[in-house]
């Protein structure tokens, strides 16, 4: 067995002198050449380089230094997993505080765009598609933000025919936000005199009994799913593994050759470009290329929804792919995407704001460790591209509905209120895809049953 015990080599003082580009695309060299030793399983080497970004990555440093702290700690426990005792040992004692994970997702809403942008999306839709009905039922299987459906109560307050009977039933694995959005929403919609009912549901997507939805004889139904039906495709992934024992050994250094010189030439615009900007995806990772993986699970459920028959669906989801099978794949997409987020907090938070580490490392820190170290049904976040989820939901018989000129119009508008001009929407086979300058980050997208 291989010792992991301290190896020579280090300090480094040559490092300190690098200048911030150079270590840049120093720090980038380093993460690729840890992972290529990892997924080979030459530990000693991976070692060596984990050593040597110690000594040039930070958390409270700029972006780079930033998220390769963040890498690199992934990186470590992928290593770590393979001797269970010592990795349960060390994280033994480790506390997970639910309304922590609950106050670092309203900082990400209030930091970001991209929720904001899927709620007037969603809520635009949802207007368009239920005009005239007098009975209107929403499922909302995320249910964390009571923001966006207090604006869409008042939007319905607004309409010339009048309120319909409004019903939401809000999913969520913690009761008490959904105490909480009950309280709020009840309040709002007695205000504005409309007829409400509010059903909670505590559970997580992938265990929820579509029963317990109860829709209705009569109800116009419409479904909103943000950031939720990637981690359903864990349990597919997982059932592939149990038949085939070869996945697992081949998960980490598949295409490694093709990854490296693609990344060399990544290296080489970096450095014409601004190093944490500008990044655009590889063409060897066209994820509409590659044919869609057998998903029983994700099948199942999206068979369910259709099966309810809703006026329309919308679904927000990151827009990149992180969901390759070999480990260099994840990293190097991976890389370039929380990259442009950790750059979009550069431009709008200092970078000795507490509020802006605790996104980093409770929020983004804790995808990066999920895509890298963990497999099988551990791992959970399991972003795909707009493509994917396209060719997805047609075969499970819902067809796409193009969003209005208003409703990218109303999208538009508020990211034009940011304040912060790297931020753009695009529009992609009638979606929404908001960009942070030319990286697509997250996409949202509507869909209607096809008969």
């Amino acid at each position: 067995m291989m010792s992991l015990s301290p190896s020579f080599g280090s300090p480094y003082p040559w490092l300190k002198e690098l200048k911030s580009e150079e270590r840049g695309l120093y720090l980038i060299h380093l993460l690729l050449t840890c992972a290529n030793h990892v997924a080979t399983g030459s530990l000693e080497n991976a070692n060596l380089a984990l050593d040597q970004i110690s000594h040039l990555a930070s958390t409270d440093g700029d972006t780079m230094q930033r998220i390769a702290s963040y890498f690199t700690e992934a990186l470590a426990n992928r290593i770590l997993k393979a001797w269970p005792g010592l990795y349960k040992a060390l994280h033994s004692t480790k506390l997970s505080v639910v309304s922590d994970e609950i106050l670092v997702r309203k900082m990400f809403f209030e930091f970001f765009p991209f929720l904001k942008v899927a709620f007037v999306v969603t809520n635009q839709a949802i207007i368009e598609a239920m005009e005239g009905e007098k009975m209107v039922h929403i499922i909302d299987l995320n249910a964390a933000e009571p923001t966006q459906w207090r604006a869409l109560l008042q939007d319905l307050s607004a309409r010339p025919e009048g309120p319909p009977h409004l019903r939401i039933t809000g999913v969520h694995q913690v009761k008490e936000v959904l105490d909480q959005m009950a309280h709020i929403l009840t309040e709002e919609a007695e205000k504005l005199d409309i007829p409400f009912q509010f059903n909670p549901i505590v559970s997580k997507p992938e265990n929820l009994d579509i029963e317990k939805l109860r829709v209705k004889t009569g109800e116009a139904l419409a479904i909103s799913s943000v950031l939720q039906f990637h981690s359903l495709l864990a349990y597919d992934d997982e059932l592939l593994r149990k038949k085939s024992p070869l996945t697992q050994m081949n998960s980490n250094g598949v295409n490694l050759q093709r990854v490296l010189q693609m990344n060399q030439k990544t290296l080489g615009e970096l450095l014409e470009k601004d190093l944490v900007k500008g990044y655009s995806p590889s063409p060897s990772h066209d994820s509409a290329s590659s044919p869609l993986s057998a998903t029983a699970k994700m099948d199942s459920f999206l068979n369910a929804l259709w099966g309810l028959s809703p006026k329309v669906m919308i679904v927000a989801e990151q827009d990149s792919n992180h969901n390759g099978p070999t480990l260099m794949e994840r990293l190097s997409e991976s890389l370039y995407f929380y990259a442009a987020l950790f750059d979009c907090l550069e431009s709008t938070l200092p970078r000795t704001s507490m509020e802006r580490l605790k996104v980093e490392k409770m929020l983004f820190g804790e995808e990066i460790k999920n895509i890298i170290a963990c497999e099988g049904v551990e791992r959970k976040e399991r972003h795909e591209k707009l493509e994917k989820w396209i060719q997805r939901l047609d075969l499970c018989g819902f067809g796409n509905v193009p969003l209005s000129y208003y409703g990218m119009l109303q999208a538009k508008r508020l990211l034009q209120g940011y304040n912060c001009d790297g931020y753009k929407i695009k529009e992609e086979n009638g979606s929404v895809v908001i960009c942070w300058h030319d990286r697509p980050l997250y996409s949202v997208s509507a869909w209607r049953c096809k008969r």
